[in-house]
């Protein structure tokens, strides 16, 4: 297939850079179009010259998006089909699959807050739904997006590479319980002629657009404290860089792939110190910075008071959002070695982290802030841009 030349942003935001990718398929469906991740991959595949992408998703079109033909980034919207509908309904899940050549399987019910059995039918029913409706039109192409969290036993993660990670014997949340059980199932369908299958993840996912991540600890910017000694580190992925091996993913699908039933795992490449990311946005965006406040002693004291709250959370039918599992998520390191990806899917970061945390602060301090900002505190004056690393 020909390349298609696309635009490249890099700080600040400015597209000044044209890089050439492989073409994608002409026809794709991404299910959970309209969110974080799935909206910006329907942006990429159309920027890399799909003909016609479904965006399959529960919530409506998004409302900032304009159809007007004076615009030529407007009229790539044109090749993009909004359709609403539930992936708990199997014929919903038909009727957005019909003539896809590819399908990207993104949605999913995230976070810690809902029922066990809201999980299992979404991640777990619903990944099955795409599968028999896949089976039904003889689409032969699927790129899961899956979690790191489906193979976290609660101990830290230095370094690994995806082949030396399993599914635990006990889940730490039902989240990752019912993203194992979807992946299990589209994985297994792999039969080297007529189904073809890779499960590919991110870690810690961010970028323009982000409501989850950032915007959950921004929100708290005025309570927020370091747990521990806040020198835990992470790997992280900009959203540009995860749906790039997501498309990525779709390349590697052909007979006798290496890639076949794997799961791989996608990122900005050196780990990072999550409370220093977590710090740089506020100080970047007029917060006061975590470091000048107390710092909240980690296993002697919010491990116990997570557990305590799960015994007050049963008795009372309640779900709070202090958990034994978000805790452990802030204190222990979870990185990873990406060399599988790399050798596999031929996946390397597009952009650098200092780039896509540029583009991302940028979006927050235009975006967010003026919605979000009254909601959290009165920012400081800012000091100038904080190290980024």
């Amino acid at each position: 297939m020909p390349s298609k030349s696309t635009s490249r942003k890099s700080k600040g935001g400015k597209e000044n850079e044209r890089i050439s990718f492989p073409a994608v398929p002409k026809n794709c469906v991404v299910t959970g179009g309209t969110g974080f991740v799935g909206r910006r991959l329907v942006e990429m595949l159309v920027e890399r010259g799909a003909e016609k992408v479904v965006a399959f998703d529960i919530s409506p079109k998004p409302s900032d998006v304009v159809d007007d033909d004076d615009n030529d980034a407007k009229k790539d919207s044109k090749r993009i089909v909004w359709m609403q509908g539930d992936l708990r309904k199997l014929s919903d899940v038909k009727k957005a699959i019909k003539g896809a050549d590819c399908v990207w399987h993104i949605a999913a019910l995230v976070g810690p807050y809902h029922e066990k059995e809201m999980y299992e039918q979404v991640n777990h029913v619903g990944t099955k739904n795409v599968i028999e409706a896949m089976k039904f039109h003889g689409v032969t192409k699927c790129v899961m997006s899956s979690s790191p969290s489906t193979r976290f036993d609660g101990n830290d993660i230095n370094g690994l590479r995806e082949d030396e990670l399993d599914f635990p014997k006990v889940f730490l949340q039902e989240y990752a319980e019912s993203k194992a059980r979807g992946e299990k199932a589209m994985m297994k369908e792999n039969n080297n002629k007529d189904f073809f299958s890779v499960a590919v993840a991110p870690h810690q996912v961010y970028g323009p657009r982000d409501y989850l991540f950032l915007h959950n600890f921004l929100l708290n910017a005025k309570r927020l404290r370091i747990f521990g000694d806040g020198e835990n580190l992470i790997s992280a992925c900009f959203v540009d860089n995860y749906c790039h091996g997501l498309i990525l993913g779709e390349r590697a699908l052909y007979p006798d792939s290496p890639a076949l039933g794997k799961f791989y795992i996608c990122t900005d490449g050196e780990p990072i110190k999550l409370w220093e990311m977590i710090d740089n946005a506020f100080v970047r965006l007029g917060f006061r910075s975590l470091k000048t406040k107390f710092r909240l002693p980690g296993w002697g004291f919010m491990m116990p008071l997570a557990k305590a709250c799960d015994v007050v959370g049963y008795v009372l039918g309640k779900k709070f959002k202090l958990t034994p599992f978000s805790v452990r998520m802030l204190l222990i390191n979870r990185y990873f070695d990406i060399s599988n990806a790399k050798r596999d899917l031929n996946y390397e970061p597009i952009y650098s982290y200092d780039d896509a945390w540029e583009i991302t602060m940028d979006w927050f301090e235009k975006e967010w802030m003026p919605k979000h900002a009254p909601e959290v505190e009165t920012p400081t004056k800012k000091s100038g841009n904080a190290k980024k690393r």
